[in-house]
C-alpha cells in the first residue's frame, strides 16, 4: 500500500528522521551493552573498579549517550505518529478510524516487546512505547499550548528527587538480564518486563508529545525553513545535556568520588530530566547535518537503518543475549566497559551492513513488514517499496 493514507514511499521520506534513527542506535546499542558487565562495585550503570580505559569509556558514554539516545527515540516516536495521522485524514478518514488503526499498532508492539523481553532482552522498550501509544491517541487532537503543558508537567514529576536513586545507581545487572538456565528466565522476566512496560512510557510522555507537535509542523521534513529553531535546539539541548550528565559521569570516570547516599537522590534524577534535552539537540543537530549531505553511500546504508529501526533494533539484542548469557557465551564478567563498547559499535556496524543489504534487494526489515500489515491490514508486498 503506498497511496494516500497508507506507509510512506521510500521517495517520499526526508533524510534527516530516518539518519537520525539509524545513527542513534548506535548510541542504543553503547547504552545497553555496559549494563551487562560484571565487576565489584557500580555506579550509574557502569563497574567503577575498572582501569583508566574503562573510566574513560564509562564517563564518555554516561555523558554523551546514557539516557540521551531513548529521549530522542521518544521524540522520533511522537513524530511519527503524527506522520500517519496527517496521511490519514489526507486521505478523508475520520478520528475514529484513526485511533483504531494506531491502537492496532500499539497491541503489535506490546506482543512484540513481551516476546522480545522473555527471549532476548527483558530491558525492551517496545512494550513501554506500545502502552504510551495506546494511551497517547487521546493526544492526538489537543491544542499545541497542552501537548506543551502536559509535557511540562511530567517532566518536573520524573526530575523530582528520589530515594530509590542510590539503590539503582549503585547495583549490579538485574538478575533477570544474566538467567542462569533456560526455563527459569521466564519468571524472572515476566515481573521485571511488566514494570517496564506498565511504567516505563511515563518517562517517554515528554518526548512522545513534543515530537507530536514537531510532527504537525513537519520540523524534521523541512529544515530549512526552522533553521534558527534547530540550531538553537541542537546548541541548548545538547549544552544542557552534558552539564546535566557531568555530576554522574565524573564519578563513573573515577574524577571524583562518590556522593554522600543523600545527594545520590538528586543526581539520578538529574542525569535522566537534563537528558530530555540531549535527546531534542541530537534530533535537530542531525537533521541540520542531513540538510548538508548527500545521499552517499554511507549516508544511505544509515538511513536504511532508520528505515528498519525495530529490525536493528532487535538484532542488537541478539548479539546481548549470545555474548552475555550465562548458559550461552556467558562473557559478562570476561568482557570491560571498553571491550563491551567495541562490540556495540561492532554490532551496529553489522546492522549497517544488513540494513544496506536489505535496501539493496529491494526488502523491508521483517519486522517493519509485519506492522504495517498488521496496522494498515494489507498483503504481504513483493518489494520493499514502502517503510
Amino acid at each position: 500500500m503506498n497511496g494516500v493514507g497508507g506507509p510512506t514511499g521510500v521517495g517520499e521520506r526526508a533524510l534527516g528522521p530516518d539518519l537520525a534513527r539509524g545513527f542513534m542506535l548506535l548510541f542504543i546499542a553503547l547504552a545497553n551493552s555496559h549494563y551487562f558487565v560484571g565487576g565489584a562495585r557500580w555506579f550509574g550503570g557502569f563497574p567503577v573498579d575498572g582501569n583508566v580505559l574503562d573510566r574513560g569509556a564509562g564517563f564518555l558514554i554516561s555523558t554523551f549517550v546514557d539516557g540521551r539516545a531513548f529521549p530522542m527515540f521518544g521524540v522520533l516516536f511522537g513524530y511519527g505518529v503524527a506522520q500517519i495521522v496527517r496521511r490519514q485524514r489526507e486521505s478523508g478518514r475520520e478520528w475514529w478510524p484513526i485511533r483504531k488503526l494506531l491502537w492496532r499498532r500499539s497491541l503489535v508492539l506490546v506482543v512484540v516487546g513481551f516476546a522480545h523481553a522473555m527471549l532476548l532482552y527483558v530491558g525492551d522498550i517496545l512494550g513501554a512505547y506500545g502502552v504510551l501509544l495506546f494511551l497517547g491517541v487521546w493526544a492526538l487532537r489537543w491544542k499545541d499550548i497542552w501537548l506543551f503543558i502536559v509535557a511540562g508537567l511530567v517532566w518536573v514529576l520524573t526530575a523530582l528527587p528520589s530515594d530509590d536513586s542510590f539503590s539503582t545507581m549503585t547495583e549490579g545487572p538485574d538478575p533477570a538480564m544474566l538467567p542462569p538456565e533456560l526455563l527459569g528466565q521466564f519468571a524472572d522476566r515476566l515481573g521485571a518486563h511488566s514494570i517496564i512496560a506498565l511504567l516505563g512510557w511515563i518517562g517517554f510522555v515528554a518526548p512522545f508529545l513534543i515530537g507530536l507537535w514537531a510532527g504537525r509542523r513537519r520540523i524534521l521534513e523541512r529544515p530549512a525553513e526552522h533553521q534558527t529553531l534547530l540550531r538553537t535546539t541542537a546548541l541548548v539541548g545538547l549544552t544542557i545535556a552534558i552539564l546535566g550528565a557531568l555530576p554522574v559521569s565524573l564519578v563513573v570516570g573515577g574524577i571524583i568520588k562518590q556522593p554522600a547516599n543523600d545527594t545520590l537522590s538528586y543526581l539520578g534524577p538529574l542525569h535522566d530530566a537534563t537528558g530530555l534535552f540531549g535527546g531534542f539537540g541530537y534530533a535537530a543537530l542531525i537533521v541540520l547535518i542531513a540538510r548538508r549531505l548527500t545521499r552517499g553511500r554511507f549516508t544511505t546504508a544509515i538511513a536504511a537503518v532508520g528505515q528498519r529501526s525495530m529490525t536493528c533494533y532487535l538484532a542488537q539484542s541478539v548479539v546481548w543475549t549470545i555474548v552475555f548469557t550465562p548458559y550461552l557465551l556467558g562473557l559478562s564478567n570476561t568482557l570491560t566497559t571498553t571491550t563491551t563498547a567495541l562490540l556495540a559499535i561492532a554490532t551496529w556496524l553489522a546492522t549497517v551492513g544488513l540494513a544496506e543489504w536489505m535496501r539493496r534487494k529491494g526488502y523491508r526489515g521483517p519486522f517493519e513488514s509485519m506492522i504495517r500489515r498488521l496496522t494498515y491490514r494489507t498483503k504481504k508486498p513483493k518489494t520493499a517499496l514502502v517503510v
